[in-house]
């Protein structure tokens, strides 16, 4: 499977959380509209089919991340 680019998967998350720091899913309805479609996004970057699979596959190839390290799939 073919993988988005480090640098468009990190714009992504950011954009998610940033979204997700502004309650977009309680917002106006093109905030909540803006949040689904970057979720869609990385779930289709990472081919996932949920947006917590999306991050954790999406952090685990941004710059840094330790992919030995699979903590974060204990929550």
């Amino acid at each position: 499977m073919l993988m988005a680019h480090p640098a468009v998967l990190e714009k992504l998350v950011e954009q998610y959380e940033t979204l997700r720091a502004l309650h977009a899913e309680e917002g106006s309805d093109k905030a909540r509209q803006r949040l689904d479609d970057v979720s869609y996004t990385l779930c289709i970057a990472t081919g996932t089919q949920d947006i917590d699979a999306a991050l954790i596959a999406a952090r685990h190839h941004l710059p840094g991340a330790r992919p030995e390290d699979d903590s974060v799939l204990e929550h």
